[in-house]
């Protein structure tokens, strides 16, 4: 048998890039291909009495308590999408879109942060925007940069606002305080959001064209909207999941089961909940879990057995040697290899296969990774708007007008790619934003 390991880890990590690359090219998902990579390398490397160090790594990912909340809180975005919920929040929220320009825009904001304060999944709000904000504010006349950038942008914003499914990933991956890192994600959120919304009320009061106010084109013969039932529920939901895990009643994984009794109960009382529309949201879930647990698997194996190699070493000696020993220079260097990642990777992938690289790092440079956590999370804001993979406009493609091509909705997020590299540039510029409960 061939002894991989007398390459040395330098070409031994140049091989397996490229057979991750190799791989990935064919077609084959990053969960089946980190697994095989892994599982090679372990042979090949430290021979076949090694194997069974795969199956402990496979373990000790899939039996974290803490990954409990996981599917919890996908369970609840799923309950959401299939209730009438989010269509009752818009509609209550109209009264702001008739009275300033580009109010529809701010509207579609404004209910982007309530929904991602009550999934953080970003899947199912940036389809809920699309079908509910989109055809509105085209149909008014709004621009369709501003229109198509300001639902697909607002969508993506449940991977920063507690209880953001990224953050709980982080936080597993890091082994720090998933409450810690919703607190300090809380501050940052909301300056990402208001920057979006103080770009679409410049730009609208800038070039009154780009947004008409709807009730300069006359009013429409609408129902009229219960106030109580479109913002009680929602409101209720966030209280009672952000309330406990900030107050420390209940652990993370506590409140997320609050949460999808919660949303379960709202549905129920609007009449809303039956059988089919249970069976569909858990159908949904383990979807979207079983995709989570194969990448975590896979990366879990291919991390724990790429440190056995000494390969957590070799990185770390080799970041610091191109950043010259510079902490900001280091921090910006991951930077850059997270944002190449996150073009062509799915974010599972990124945090789990980079995380347990960086975070010692992180934390020998006397960074706190409570902070790193927030950084990260910001990074992976702009790979979910980026080219050419950005999984938002994905899903905003899934449901807009078949005139609006994958190419156009990618034009219109670059103002917002800008205010969210603008927005991670504060946040390492001045970590106090992200550490303000401290």
């Amino acid at each position: 048998m061939f002894d991989l390991s007398s390459i040395g880890i330098a070409w031994g990590s140049l091989l397996m890039l490229a057979m991750m690359i190799g791989l990935l090219l064919t077609g084959m998902q990053l969960a089946f291909v980190t697994g095989f990579v892994a599982i090679f390398f372990t042979y090949a490397w430290f021979g076949p009495d090694a194997l069974p160090l795969i199956a402990s790594r496979t373990y000790s990912f899939a039996s974290g308590y803490v990954f409990l909340a996981v599917p919890m809180f996908v369970l609840m975005a799923a309950l959401l999408d299939r209730s009438g919920i989010a269509r009752d929040l818009f509609d209550a929220m109209k009264s702001v879109g008739r009275k300033v320009r580009g109010g529809v825009a701010v509207q579609t904001l404004l209910v982007a942060v309530l929904l991602a304060s009550m999934s953080g999944v970003i899947g199912g709000e940036t389809v809920l925007l699309g079908i509910l904000a989109l055809p509105q504010m085209l149909r008014l006349g709004y621009d369709r940069k501003l229109a198509i950038g300001t639902t697909c942008a607002g969508g993506a914003l449940g991977t920063m606002l507690p209880p953001s499914i990224v953050l709980i990933i982080y936080g597993m991956t890091a082994s720090v305080s998933i409450g810690d890192l919703f607190k300090a994600s809380f501050l940052p959120a909301f300056i990402l959001a208001g920057c979006y919304i103080g770009y679409v009320l410049i730009r609208c009061k800038l070039n009154p064209a780009l947004a008409p106010i709807p009730s300069d084109m006359g009013e429409e013969d609408e129902p009229k909207v219960s106030y109580f039932k479109a913002l009680f529920f929602p409101l209720l939901s966030v209280v009672v999941v952000l309330g406990s895990i900030y107050t420390g009643v209940a652990s993370v994984t506590e409140a997320s089961a609050l949460g999808v009794v919660g949303i379960m109960i709202s549905a129920l009382i609007r009449g809303e909940l039956n059988v089919s529309m249970l069976k569909e949201s858990a159908i949904a879930t383990m979807k979207t879990c079983g995709m989570i647990m194969w990448i975590g698997i896979g990366a879990s194996a291919l991390v724990g057995i790429y440190n056995l190699m000494g390969g957590i070493d070799f990185v770390e000696e080799m970041i610091l040697a191109l950043s010259g020993g510079s902490p900001l220079a280091t921090l910006l260097i991951m930077m850059v290899i997270l944002l190449v990642l996150g073009m062509f990777l799915d974010w599972v992938g990124v945090a789990l296969l980079t995380m347990p690289i960086f975070v010692p790092i992180i934390t020998s440079l006397g960074y706190d990774p409570v902070w790193f956590g927030v950084v990260f999370c910001l990074n992976m804001q702009v790979s979910f708007l980026s080219p050419p993979f950005g999984p938002a406009a994905f899903y905003l493609k899934s449901v807009a007008p078949k005139d609006i091509s994958l190419g156009e909705i990618f034009h219109s997020l670059l103002p917002f790619i800008a205010l969210q590299v603008l927005v991670l540039g504060l946040v390492i510029a001045f970590p106090d934003i992200a550490m303000w409960w401290k």
